[in-house]
C-alpha cells in the first residue's frame, strides 16, 4: 500500500471543510469515494468535491476494492457498527468523535481492532494541532513549573428552535444518536486532551442533568479528575446561559505561573510566569483535521505511530461516561 484510498461514510457538514478536502491535500492520499444514505447528496457532494464515485449503502463503500481506508463520519450511533465492518473487510478506520455512543461501545470497537489485527485511529485531531503542541511543549519544559490543576468553563446559550429545527443541528442533542448532548460533542476534544497532556486518570467523578428541559439531553455537566501525576481538574459545561456569558476556556496552574488558552477559538495561548506575560499567536487552520490526517496517513503507511488509539479513546469515553452519570 503506497496511497491511502479513501472512502467516508457519512459525508455530511463535517466533512465539508473540516476534515474533507484535506484528504486530498495530504502526501500519498486521495479521496475516491463517499457515502451517504441520501443518494442525491452523497452525489451532490462528490461531484463538488470530485470525488470519482459515491454511495447510499455503506457497505457497498467498504467492499469497494478500489477504497483501503474508511472514515467514519457519522453519528456516533453507527461507529461501533461500521467500524467492525470496516475491519472484517481488512481496511483500517479514523472515526470521528466521540468514539462511539458509550465505553461499552467503544471497547467492542477496540476488542474488533485486536481481533483483526487491524488500525483504528480516533479523530481527536485537535492533539495534531500546532496549539496544542505548543501547550503540551510548554508543559515539558516546566515553564510553569510543577503542574498543580486544570479548570475549565465552557459555556454557550441553548440552542434555538430554529437550530432543533434543522437536523444537521437536532440529532446532536438526541441521546440515541449523540450518546448525550452538546456535551457528548464538544467535550471529547476537551478531555482528551487533558489525557493527552497529564497522562493517565486516577479517579474521575461528576454530575448531569437537564436544567432547561429544550430537548432529551442534559445541558450541565460538572466534573472533576485527579491524574495519577498527582494533577488535579475541574470542569463546568453549561449550554443554557444568557450569550453575553459565553465562555470557552481553559487555565492551567503551576507552582511557577500559569497557562491560559481556549479549545476552540485557536488563537492564541497565554504565559503568566515569573511576572512576565507571553503570548504564542497561530494562524487559523484552512482544514482543522489535516495535521492528524497526515498522521494517520504514516500510521496506516507503516510511517509513524497511531497519533490516537483505540485504547485512549475508550479511556476518554470512560471519563464522558463518569461525568455524565446522574
Amino acid at each position: 500500500m503506497k496511497t491511502i484510498s479513501w472512502g467516508i461514510i457519512g459525508c455530511g457538514d463535517v466533512t465539508e471543510v473540516k476534515s474533507g478536502p484535506a484528504f486530498n491535500k495530504v502526501r500519498n492520499s486521495e479521496l475516491v469515494a463517499v457515502m451517504r444514505r441520501d443518494a442525491a447528496k452523497a452525489k451532490d457532494y462528490a461531484l463538488r468535491h470530485k470525488v470519482p464515485k459515491w454511495y447510499a449503502d455503506a457497505n457497498s463503500l467498504i467492499n469497494d476494492p478500489d477504497v483501503n481506508a474508511i472514515y467514519i463520519a457519522t453519528p456516533p450511533s453507527s461507529h461501533e457498527e461500521y467500524t467492525i465492518a470496516a475491519l472484517q473487510a481488512n481496511k483500517p478506520v479514523y472515526v470521528e468523535k466521540p468514539m462511539s455512543l458509550n465505553a461499552a461501545s467503544a471497547a467492542n470497537m477496540m476488542k474488533a481492532v485486536a481481533v483483526k489485527n487491524g488500525k483504528l485511529v480516533v479523530a481527536h485531531y485537535r492533539r495534531a494541532q500546532p496549539l496544542f503542541q505548543k501547550v503540551k511543549q510548554l508543559l515539558a519544559d516546566k515553564i510553569i513549573g510543577d503542574i498543580r490543576f486544570a479548570r475549565l468553563a465552557m459555556y454557550k446559550q441553548s440552542l434555538s428552535k430554529e437550530e432543533l429545527s434543522i437536523e444537521k443541528t437536532a440529532w446532536r442533542v438526541d441521546p440515541a444518536l449523540a450518546g448525550g448532548g452538546l456535551f457528548h460533542d464538544l467535550a471529547p476534544h476537551q478531555l482528551d486532551l487533558l489525557y493527552y497532556f497529564f497522562g493517565e486518570v486516577d479517579k474521575a467523578s461528576g454530575f448531569a442533568t437537564n436544567q432547561s428541559g429544550i430537548y432529551a439531553a442534559d445541558d450541565m455537566v460538572t466534573g472533576n479528575i485527579l491524574f495519577k501525576s498527582g494533577v488535579q481538574f475541574s470542569g463546568i459545561w453549561c449550554f443554557n446561559v444568557a450569550e453575553p456569558d459565553e465562555e470557552d476556556s481553559c487555565e492551567i496552574v503551576g507552582d511557577k505561573g500559569k497557562i491560559i488558552f481556549s479549545f476552540f477559538k485557536q488563537q492564541a495561548v497565554t504565559v503568566i510566569a515569573d511576572g512576565k506575560t507571553e503570548i504564542f499567536s497561530f494562524d487559523t487552520l484552512q482544514h482543522v483535521q489535516q495535521p492528524m490526517i497526515e498522521q494517520v496517513v504514516n500510521y496506516f503507511l507503516d510511517e509513524g505511530p497511531n497519533p490516537c488509539s483505540a485504547e485512549e479513546g475508550v479511556k476518554v469515553m470512560k471519563i464522558i461516561d463518569q461525568f455524565a452519570m446522574k
